[in-house]
């Protein structure tokens, strides 16, 4: 949906028999917050999220990169964390802490569509595998080219060369891929760039953006306001 080539050396097999176990030692080591309306809200949008893609692909005769997903979401008792993550295939969490941030359904969909743009997308097997391309080059250069180590450059290029703005693009694509999702699932993506304001209301603007692995509040608030136009002509919501 992006046309974003990338490179992925690692396997889905491999960084699923990692995530998953991962997975299960968090949610055993976590206070979850389970049978109440709340998490129960978290698995209900989550799974309509799912519908919406798998009913995307197979409308438009298409590989559905979910189909290996074995998704599950789970809600933390941490009112302290205003955070979300996905593992590869489809392995969610949300803290409490977040919910007032999102405030509606509709925001709890647009972080939701996010976190699991990032899965779709791979992103965790593109980073690995970038690291390790470029940890090959950082060597070639140091030893085989210069012929002697400069951490400092060496670290500080890789950081804010090659890292930092790698990470950033996985984040606007995940920007992107996530209001997709969301509106295919039928919900209203004027949440996702008010999330971001309400982040920013909350003192979370964080570091420069060239210091930073996401881009800007500012930067995103502007994409995803030029994005919704396109994405709810491209990809309406479906039926599922």
């Amino acid at each position: 949906m992006s046309d974003r080539k990338q490179i992925k050396i690692f396997s889905d097999d491999y960084l699923y028999s990692k995530a998953f176990p991962a997975y299960e030692n968090f949610k055993s080591q976590t206070k979850l917050v389970q049978g109440t309306e709340e998490s129960q809200k978290i698995i209900d949008i989550g799974l309509n999220i799912r519908d919406g893609i798998n009913a995307y692909y197979k409308k438009n005769g298409e590989q559905d990169p979910t189909l290996n997903f074995q998704w599950e979401f789970i809600l933390v008792d941490d009112d302290q964390t205003k955070n979300a993550w996905c593992m590869p295939g489809g392995k969610i969490a949300f803290y409490t802490g977040i919910l007032p941030i999102a405030q509606n359904d509709d925001g709890i969909a647009s972080i939701m569509g996010h976190e699991i743009a990032h899965a779709v997308a791979r992103h965790s097997a593109e980073r690995m595998s970038t690291a390790l391309l470029v940890d090959a080059g950082q060597f070639a250069l140091e030893k085989l080219i210069l012929r002697q180590p400069l951490p400092n450059f060496s670290n500080q290029l890789r950081t804010y060369g090659l890292d930092l703005p790698f990470n950033r693009k996985q984040e606007s694509e995940a920007d992107y891929l996530g209001i997709i999702f969301s509106n295919l699932a039928g919900y209203n993506i004027e949440e996702s760039y008010k999330v971001w304001e309400r982040i920013q209301n909350s003192g979370g603007s964080g570091p420069a953006e060239f210091f930073s692995t996401h881009p800007s509040p500012e930067n995103r608030i502007k994409k995803l306001k030029e994005w919704i136009p396109e994405v709810r002509s491209k990809y309406p919501a479906i039926k599922t």
